[in-house]
């Protein structure tokens, strides 16, 4: 009878010295797990948008936006048959003084452009015509839009 209240006690003191150090570990496993699990929505890039979610950083609107639902579609004025059609998008500050152009081409900056006379945006290179909705690249149209 000794032997089993012996065993019992030894058996006893044993789980109870080993349950605090497992809960520890398994509490150390579930943090390390949430701190390397990826974010919901996939990369983000330098300015924290959502890549996978389509989010690009809009320095008019400082914040990530996604233009497809933000900016106005410009199609090419001449498309390549048998590539797709990569549009550029325009978008407009607040009080409607400059826009921002993102052009389908590798690189990720941006062109602001100021507004002038007759809602017309420019800079040297570039010119946006807001009432024909055409984008003008060293004077050479290149991208309108469609009205709807």
């Amino acid at each position: 009878m000794k032997k089993i209240a012996y065993m019992s006690l030894g058996l006893l003191f044993f789980t109870s010295c080993n349950n605090p150090q497992q809960a520890g570990t398994s509490e150390k496993t579930e943090n390390q797990t949430e701190e390397e699990a990826p974010a919901i929505g996939g990369s983000k890039d330098e300015h924290g948008c959502l890549v996978g979610a389509g989010q690009t950083w809009s320095e008019i609107k400082q914040g990530c936006i996604q233009v497809f639902n933000v900016g106005t579609r410009l199609n090419p004025v001449k498309p390549q048959e048998g590539e797709a059609i990569m549009s550029a998008f325009v978008v407009a500050n607040d009080d409607k003084s400059k826009i921002e152009l993102f052009l389908p081409d590798d690189s990720k900056k941006t062109i602001i452009l100021d507004k002038g006379d007759h809602n017309q945006y420019q800079n040297d290179m570039y010119k946006y015509d807001e009432n024909n909705m055409s984008l003008y690249i060293n004077g050479e149209i290149t991208y309108k839009g469609n009205k709807e």
